[in-house]
């Protein structure tokens, strides 16, 4: 057939089938039609025209001839198509086959130690006793069942419920966490369980005898063949293979290889089945169904075995009509699904290092870039509603359900490989934002199994209010549940990178409290961070060597430090054993090379500045929606209904955002009253103080049942808590309304929230109960003798709070002291170390770290007037 020919055929299909070349490049399998050229093509029983179409179209298993399904997507002239396959051919002929040199290595999760009092260390805790939390009978329980093996104990509910096709996935997930995990921390306990898990599917492997092991039966993958409606069992069986693989890499299971290598021979025939049965084109067709990272854990597994059946097999899970856009540097990535698509990219990065092949690295490059630029959120995060949007066109997607945490986890990937290749600072930031914002902000503080799936960004949100809201420690189980336990048990993973040869160099690209035991560099090093807070601008971090059992020998290596863009040059220092030291414009790595001696010292104090990003959309009406950073941390703003900052006449980002002091903790108080096994607080309602239920912590209740004792006279005596208050005279600001107090309008009326200068009645004298009650105490209108708080109706949720005068007669002298007096409490709330106070149109706003909140409601993206 001539190039003519070619053409014509090329030209029929797109008529018929109404796209270029039949090619629908989605997340929806596309069910096949009796009425397109394609479902001709392949029933005719004209064998000879079938193959001479097929030799030339895109459906032989070759790399030549899956680049012609990576054709723009309009239709190409002659000549066009004659320069598309040059372009190929010139791309792939310009680098070698073997493999990548000179990139940097992964430092073993084995060698890396996170401080255990760390904002980091806590969280890796905390997803361990969830891990140890989980019973290996439970989580098997639906392979037993698949391999006809008995079944105790119960099956564990939500996405790994019997009934739910992608049953299984989260087994997969648990094998990577477990082995990040105990590489981690080498918990005795933890191996103990997850070698139980890799016997029983062992055991359910070897039952059923094929190699297949899934937690469904293989109809799932008849039906995935035959392009009919089924849950993404690749997506499973890809967590299965990466699972037991980190189980082989990371905790040494020669069983869990194994095991790999007979589910990969098994899948390698049913993929080898289909094509020979119908055409590659089919094979194409069925990954349109989300098969998450089949091609990257078939890549690794080649980097291993050397098995040419392993590599094959990844090439035919590369979905080269997603990886064409890409590769033509197309940035046409909008109404596609995220977390289908981010992984088959992670997939072409590892092929890029195992062949050399130039296309690949262009394509993790300009996917990176085009999501950075055009489709990414202030968190680093990505997506709305799982999917990508139009590029820069963000502003009006802010909702309930942004950012997959699924999405991020495999966005930090990507950056990783990218660092690995250029060593580019750009990575290295987006890895500290997407980390610092994005990660840590899915697990609620400290409790075990506690995660979201969407990180809401709407304004006035909050991680509580979505579609998913928090899930269940057993009965969840969702992708994101997956990937967040993987997050949280190798937080310890990218701090440090290292670059071989003749002196030894580390790249220090993550400022995290830590130990690393550098092997190459025959070097302990502790990096210990002080705890970053909004009163003192700055990070300070130093890096302590520690003696080894060997001398080092004399052979010098080099600490490669990164100084972060977020940073300034004025007023940062950093110092060796104790002498000053040069530093670099921020955005580039500081090199000191020495032979490192037990007791070697650097410190540095980075100033820490403010700023502000406009959301990715070009559009000029929302320009003035922006967030806000204090260096690396996302700042949220306690706030629901408004968003507005007041910048107009500020000069400095002083003149509109000022730092909790460290001392205002201890100045917080929450008032409750008691009755029987009852407990209400006084709190802020709609800015009307009112009786409400005892809040649990970290809610919006918690938030406004907090306030801040203010002494009107700060001059006279100490003030190191509540108790020094008492018999002075105060004002009671909202904790969440910085600037608004609680005020009295007068006897007998209700109490409300306003400005110090909105109502008369601000000031209060705070006294010992009337009651009588050594916990007690009492709140006297100071400008009102003898009128003080008191709870209106009783006992009861919603009563209001009003000033009320003692009326002196002795029957309702007793049950006026009463409804006069509050038990005096800590804060239901506290201010995080990083709080600032914004200053906004209508209102104050009291921001902190959006990695802190839980379910209070935020605003992530303000308007900013200026």
């Amino acid at each position: 057939m001539n190039s003519l020919l070619l053409f014509n055929v090329l030209i029929v299909l797109s008529q018929l089938c109404g796209s270029v070349l039949c090619k629908e490049c989605t997340n929806v399998p596309t069910p096949l039609s009796s009425h397109t050229y394609r479902y001709e093509l392949m029933t005719s029983h004209n064998e000879t025209w079938k193959k001479e179409v097929f030799a030339h179209y895109h459906l032989t298993p070759t790399d030549d001839s899956a680049w012609q399904t990576l054709l723009p997507r309009k239709m190409l002239t002659e000549e066009d198509e004659r320069h598309w396959a040059v372009m190929y051919r010139k791309i792939k002929s310009s680098g070698g086959a073997k493999g990548v040199g000179g990139l940097l290595n992964e430092v073993s999760l084995n060698d890396v130690r996170l401080d255990p009092s760390s904002l980091h260390g806590q969280a890796q805790q905390t997803n361990l006793e969830y891990l140890m939390m989980l019973d290996v009978d439970r989580l098997v329980w639906s392979f037993r069942k698949t391999a006809g093996l008995e079944t105790p104990g119960q099956p564990y509910g939500g996405w790994e419920a019997p009934n739910i096709e992608l049953r299984g996935h989260f087994v997969g997930h648990y094998m990577s966490a477990s082995a990040q995990m105990w590489a981690s921390t080498h918990n005795d306990s933890l191996k103990e369980k997850m070698n139980a898990v890799v016997s029983a599917l062992s055991a359910c492997q070897e039952k059923i005898g094929t190699g297949y092991l899934s937690a469904f039966p293989s109809e799932l993958f008849d039906r995935f063949e035959a392009i009919k409606p089924v849950w993404a069992p690749y997506y499973t069986i890809h967590k299965i293979l990466a699972g037991l693989l980190d189980q082989y890499t990371l905790a040494g299971n020669d069983q869990a290889l194994k095991m790999t290598t007979w589910m990969v021979d098994y899948f390698y025939n049913r993929v080898q089945n289909v094509i020979s049965k119908y055409t590659l084109a089919r094979h194409w067709t069925s990954l349109n169904e989300e098969t998450g990272g089949m091609n990257d854990v078939l890549y690794r597994l080649y980097s291993i075995t050397g098995d040419q059946k392993h590599l094959i097999l990844g090439h035919l899970f590369d979905k080269p009509c997603f990886l064409g856009l890409l590769a033509v540097k197309a940035d046409d990535i909008s109404e596609f699904h995220a977390n289908t698509h981010i992984p088959v990219v992670v997939g072409s990065q590892m092929r890029y290092e195992l062949t050399g092949e130039p296309l690949y690295k262009e394509i993790g490059t300009f996917f990176m870039d085009t999501v950075n630029s055009s489709h990414s959120y202030a968190t680093g995060g990505t997506s709305v509603g799982e999917f990508w949007s139009d590029p820069k066109r963000l502003a009006d997607t802010l909702q309930t359900e942004n950012e997959e945490s699924c999405t991020t986890y495999n966005m930090l990937k990507v950056s990783r490989h990218l660092f690995r290749w250029t060593k580019e600072m750009a990575y290295a930031d987006y890895y500290e934002r997407a980390l610092t914002n994005g990660v840590l902000s899915i697990q609620r503080g400290r409790d075990p199994g506690i995660m979201i799936y969407m990180l809401p960004l709407v304004r006035g949100g909050s991680k509580a209010k979505s579609y998913h809201g928090w899930g269940t420690k057993y009965d969840s189980f969702w992708c994101c549940y997956g990937t967040g336990i993987e997050s949280f048990s190798k937080l310890g993973d990218s701090i440090y990178f290292e670059e071989g040869g003749k002196s030894p160099s580390l790249y220090i690209i993550q400022y995290i409290s830590s130990s690393l035991n550098w092997r190459s560099g025959n070097i302990n090093l502790i990096q210990d961070v002080e705890q970053v807070v909004s009163w003192d601008p700055h990070l300070r971090v130093s890096f302590t060597f520690a003696s080894k059992e060997h001398p080092t020998g004399g052979v010098a290596s080099t600490l490669n430090f990164r100084i972060p863009f977020w940073t300034y040059s004025d007023g940062a220092k950093a110092s060796l054993n104790g002498q000053d030291t040069p530093l670099v414009t921020p955005g580039n790595f500081l090199p000191v090379t020495r032979n490192w001696s037990p007791g070697d010292k650097i410190t540095f104090e980075l100033p820490i500045s403010f700023r502000t990003e406009a959301i990715k959309d070009d559009r000029p009406e929302y320009g003035s929606i922006q967030a806000i950073f204090y260096g690396p941390y996302l700042l949220a703003g306690l706030s629901d209904g408004d968003w507005d900052i007041n910048a107009k006449s500020a000069t400095s980002f002083s003149d509109w955002i000022t730092p909790v002091p460290a001392e205002y903790n201890s100045h917080l108080i929450s008032l409750s009253q008691e009755s029987g096994e009852s407990a209400f607080a006084v709190t802020n309602s709609d800015k009307s103080l009112k009786l409400e239920s005892i809040p649990q912590p970290g809610t919006n209740a918690a938030v406004s049942s907090s306030f801040r004792l203010v002494l009107k006279e700060p001059g006279r005596g100490n003030f190191s808590g509540p108790g020094d208050a008492i018999g002075k005279l105060v004002m009671l600001e909202s904790f969440n309304f910085p600037g608004m107090f609680i005020v009295h309008y007068g006897e007998g009326k209700n109490l409300g929230v306003a400005g110090s200068s909105d109502a008369g009645g601000s000031v209060f004298r705070l006294v010992a109960g009337l009651d009588g009650k050594n916990t007690t105490v009492s709140l006297e209108a100071a400008d009102k003798n003898g009128c003080f708080f008191y709870s209106d109706a009783g006992y009861k949720n919603g009563t209001s709070m009003k000033l009320s005068c003692n009326s002196g007669s002795s029957s309702s002298d007793a049950g006026f002291k009463q409804a006069a007096s509050f038990t005096l409490r800590k804060g239901f709330s506290e201010y995080h170390p990083i709080s600032f106070v914004a200053k906004g149109v209508q209102r104050n706003f009291l921001l902190s770290p959006l990695l802190s909140l839980r379910d209070e409601s935020y605003t992530v993206y303000f308007s900013i007037h200026s």
